[in-house]
């Protein structure tokens, strides 16, 4: 088999070591390796570090450079660019575990037949060796029902099979950089299942830059995808949803419904869910005017 693993980065030259490194210690299992490399317009000596990458010729390289335009447009075209037979994205603050590929490929040959399945779905651990979420309670299941049916808060590794997620991407709204990974899910979610495997295969060290770490930020640079995010849950059947996690959804709604000037609670499903919306709509707008306020103050 193959494994394309995808890297979009930015000013991240000295991170990108681990990646390499990670890669070569797997490409020493039987796995056919590629590495596609999306700079987005670093101004560090990126180019260079992975042109000694190159040279030092241990696995496929494939080097391209865009002027910045974000993480999920990077992702868009090496998606497009990717020859493996799986789809592994893989940020510069990720790397891999020493036996990652072997797992992979043990996967895959179990299930490579499946046409119900998008993706492999492995534990993701700190650099502590922690677990950065919980182990699977079902094998089967969907992304969307593993964090708000099934009570998963953390990270994982999805493990992509090419042929389905090359018919996907990932949508920026009117010239927006970011987009959140589980509005793709979901719509994968709508025609297949992910198998969930309690092994981990990547390690991650968040970075005080990193997108995680900023997620204020990114609501603030990225209301319409939020909104639309936000939305599109709550259209869905939200039965065996627990309420602490549909309120969260209809909070998040009202207050990117300000940003945005949208406001639509008749595309709500569900009555408790529609009557939750207009009941808190007012004093959720009254909340973030004030808070938003608050910054300006602040700011000034």
């Amino acid at each position: 088999m193959k494994i394309s693993v995808l890297t979009p980065t930015y000013n991240r030259e000295e991170l990108l070591i681990n990646v390499y490194d990670s890669l070569v210690q797997n490409a020493k299992s039987e796995v056919e390796v590629e590495w596609l490399v999306m700079d987005d317009g670093s101004t560090d000596n990126t180019a260079d570090r992975i042109k000694q990458f190159e040279q030092e010729n241990k696995i496929q390289i494939c080097y391209f450079r865009q002027e910045n335009q974000g993480k999920m447009a990077a992702i868009n075209q090496l998606v497009e660019k990717a020859t493996g037979d799986v789809i592994i994205e893989c940020d510069s603050d990720d790397y891999f575990t020493p036996d990652a590929f072997q797992i992979i490929q043990q996967e895959w040959e179990r299930n490579k037949e499946r046409k119900d399945v998008y993706a492999l779905c492995f534990l993701k651990y700190d650099t502590k060796g922690n677990n950065m979420g919980n182990n699977f309670k079902k094998q089967e299941t969907t992304m969307f029902d593993l964090y708000f049916k099934e009570g998963e808060t953390g990270e994982k590794a999805l493990v992509f099979f090419s042929k389905i997620r090359k018919q996907y991407s990932y949508v920026l709204e009117k010239k927006e950089r970011f987009s959140t990974e589980a509005r793709m899910h979901h719509k994968m979610d709508e025609s297949y299942k992910i198998i969930g495997i309690n092994q981990p295969i990547m390690i991650c060290e968040y970075q005080e830059d990193g997108y995680t770490q900023n997620i204020k930020k990114q609501f603030k640079e990225n209301p319409y995808g939020y909104y639309e995010y936000f939305k599109e849950i709550l259209q869905k059947d939200l039965k065996g949803v627990n309420w602490s996690k549909r309120w969260y959804v209809i909070k998040h709604y009202i207050l990117f419904s300000f940003l945005t000037k949208q406001y639509n609670g008749k595309v709500i499903k569900g009555i408790e869910n529609k009557i939750c919306y207009y009941l808190f709509l007012l004093p959720g707008i009254i909340k973030t005017k004030i808070k938003m306020g608050r910054i300006r103050k602040v700011k000034i």
